[in-house]
């Protein structure tokens, strides 16, 4: 009896022995297997490094700064680097070897992250290469995607982007697609189309965020949640005291003319909402249940049918619904609770009528890059300022202008979010 009892006792050791050593050696090859798997993730490419040192660049090293910028201006460089839209459609065709060689993240970096996904809609019409470097940054596959592509897009474009959105399930292409107007109703109608796709998509999302194919986080996916988080179950975009210059906006009618908004001296009835008309800006950061007010609130319905004939409608509609009491996650109207788009986390544009010496009172220091439409288009002498600011998306990029200022922002954010891992 006493040897059976001891028999057992060395054989429970010997069984909890091999369990202690096959844990420490699935922890130690698990561990080992995860940094080899992240170091590969990083968005590292040795021929363009060798250009450009981006850590030297965000410690804003003066020299380094002009040899990128000289060195992205030749024409040998932009070849090696331009993406055009038959090799993105080369490259979908097969849908694994993409994902690999443009090191997509296929898994969630955190629980927390994976049981927070967001919504995203994208607005674009052109240049492919800026498109899906976008992409690659915000995307995880807890989240959703729509894709708006301006139906006037040229059908290269419209191809390449359909290859890339056919390599992931949770990317679409909105299932309505506009001809986009600068400035006219067709923007906001691009963004509610993708709106009613997400939602229908999934109920898991948590919040809805818009873009458009010149934007570029400046947060990792987990602090993006995070922050988020942080808002308590409000939405966040920029609303304020309409400016009496642009009332003109929505007190007279606009008509499509030739692809170009144009005012016509028909004056329009008063908007069908209780509260004054609210100014703001084109992207917003809302609760899913706004989405679905948006796209069923019967009064929201009219005041979408009475804005369609407004000039730039998405600088006033967000901002809106924002201050309408029904409207979940929403403010209340009165002038103390004003958000101006410095105060919104939605978006960081440089304006240049606000640039200059922050010592002198200007908002913030000169653009780096050029401007199109009185914005920067940022250059790599922004990213480090940039990336102090509170804001998770920047407004705008274009890597024909710069391209290592999206080189070395996307390089930056995908090793910090891989290092978060460790």
């Amino acid at each position: 009896m006493l040897q059976s009892l001891l028999r057992c006792i060395k054989l429970k050791r010997t069984v909890l022995l091999l369990i202690f050593i096959i844990t420490v050696l699935l922890t130690v090859n698990f561990q080992f297997v995860s940094k080899l798997d992240y170091s590969i993730l990083e968005i590292k490419h040795p021929e363009i490094d060798e250009s450009c040192n981006c850590t030297k660049i965000l410690k804003q090293d003066r020299e380094e700064m002009e040899r990128s910028k000289l060195q992205a201006m030749t024409k040998s460089f932009r070849n090696e680097t331009q993406i055009t839209e038959k090799q993105y459609i080369e490259w979908t065709s097969n849908c694994e070897k993409f994902k690999i060689t443009r090191k997509y993240l296929t898994f969630p970096l955190s629980s927390e992250e994976e049981e927070f996904p967001l919504a995203y809609s994208i607005v674009i019409h052109h240049k492919i290469q800026n498109f899906e470097r976008l992409l690659r940054a915000i995307y995880a596959p807890q989240n959703f995607y729509c894709i708006h592509v301006d139906n006037k897009s040229a059908p290269l474009f419209q191809a390449a982007v359909a290859g890339i959105v056919s390599c992931f399930d949770n990317v679409v292409i909105s299932s309505k697609l506009e001809n986009v107007v600068y400035a006219s109703w067709s923007r906001v109608q691009a963004d509610i189309n993708c709106m009613r796709d997400l939602y229908n998509m999934s109920p898991r999302w948590k919040y809805f965020i818009n873009l458009c194919g010149q934007d570029f986080p400046i947060k990792t996916n987990l602090e993006i949640v995070r922050k988020l988080k942080n808002l308590n179950g409000k939405n966040n975009l920029e609303t304020e005291k309409m400016p009496a210059a642009k009332e003109i906006r929505w007190k007279k009618r606009f008509k499509i003319v030739k692809n170009a908004i144009v005012k016509t001296n028909i004056n329009k009835t008063p908007p069908p909402i209780k509260t004054p008309v609210y100014s703001g800006g084109a992207y917003i950061l809302v609760l899913r249940k706004f989405v679905q007010y948006v796209l069923t609130d019967p009064t929201v319905q009219q005041f979408i049918e009475w804005s369609k004939d407004t000039y730039s409608p998405d600088e006033f509609l967000w901002a809106t619904l924002q201050r309408q009491s029904k409207a979940p996650g929403s403010i209340p109207k009165s002038y103390r609770y004003d958000v101006t788009d410095v105060n919104s986390i939605s978006r960081l544009v440089k304006w240049v009528q606000f640039e200059g010496q922050e010592s002198d009172g200007a908002m913030y220091p000169p653009c780096d890059g050029q401007h199109i439409r009185a914005v920067c288009v940022y250059g790599v002498g922004d990213l480090s300022w940039m990336l102090q600011q509170p804001q998770l998306f920047a407004n705008k990029f274009d890597s024909d202008m710069d391209y290592f200022a999206v080189y070395c922002l996307e390089q930056h954010l995908r090793h910090k979010a891989l290092t978060a891992l460790d």
